[in-house]
């Protein structure tokens, strides 16, 4: 049986990638989540027990632009997913990635019990895959924060937006870790300190500016993304 890898050109895909070597690993033209019938196909075609979903239209700004592609993408195509395994081996493990941007972002610190109040359209779209994803019997709902190591793609960065932020390949770790522990239902795989989205930028681009809240025009944002955790244990960011 196989692990199928949902995003595998993602940050994080291309961690979990290295974790799970014979995992599959299609790309958009081979898999098209959008898409029922070769949903359907794929997982006929293929003897798959585990799903790694991290596929995603994550852009707060695209998400409230492109609302259809994006319900389809996120809501539609998880579903499609999640009917897909159901069909072909309804036992077999469902792992979604969500997102801390779940919660409101007015006190931060979230845990796996606290209550989801999104902000926008991108965190109500992930919270309905959730919701999706509880249909089967063995889920397990990732919720973190990382970015991939790279240069910060902006010219500025929040001082006064917060996360437990870590680096794609802390979580790729993380996702592998709670398998291995074969833990089921909603899991915070997070970093050990709170810190803003500026102290973040600065570790791969020291030389960027601050900005504000106040200085932004665009979608609401989630303020405070920092999750806890009461099932799990917390991750330290990898250096540099």
């Amino acid at each position: 049986m196989d692990i199928l890898i949902t995003g595998s050109t993602g940050a994080l895909g291309t961690e979990l990638k290295k974790r799970f070597p014979g995992a599959l690993t299609p790309n958009h033209k081979e898999l098209d989540i959008t898409n029922r019938g070769q949903v359907v196909d794929f997982f006929k075609k293929n003897k798959i027990d585990s799903v790694i979903h991290t596929a995603a239209i994550t852009s707060v700004r695209k998400c409230e632009e492109e609302k259809e592609f994006t319900w389809k993408t996120n809501v539609e195509g998880t579903k499609n997913l999640v009917d897909g395994l159901m069909q072909s081996y309804s036992k077999g493990k469902f792992v979604y990635v969500s997102t801390a941007c779940v919660f409101d972002g007015h006190v931060g610190m979230y845990k796996e019990s606290s209550i989801p109040y999104p902000e926008n359209f991108y965190a109500l779209t992930k919270l309905l895959g959730e919701q999706e994803v509880k249909r089967l019997s063995n889920y397990l709902i990732i919720r973190t924060n990382f970015i991939a190591r790279k240069r910060w793609p902006y010219p500025k960065a929040f001082s006064d937006r917060f996360g437990t932020y870590l680096f794609a390949e802390d979580v790729a770790d993380g996702i592998k870790d709670v398998l291995d522990s074969d833990m089921t239902g909603i899991v915070h795989i997070v970093g050990d300190k709170k810190i803003s989205m500026l102290e973040l930028a600065k570790i791969t681009s020291p030389e960027i500016e601050p900005m504000t809240i106040n200085d932004y025009s665009g979608p609401r944002l989630t303020m405070d993304m920092s999750l806890d955790t009461e099932r799990w244990k917390k991750y330290k960011m990898s250096k540099i």
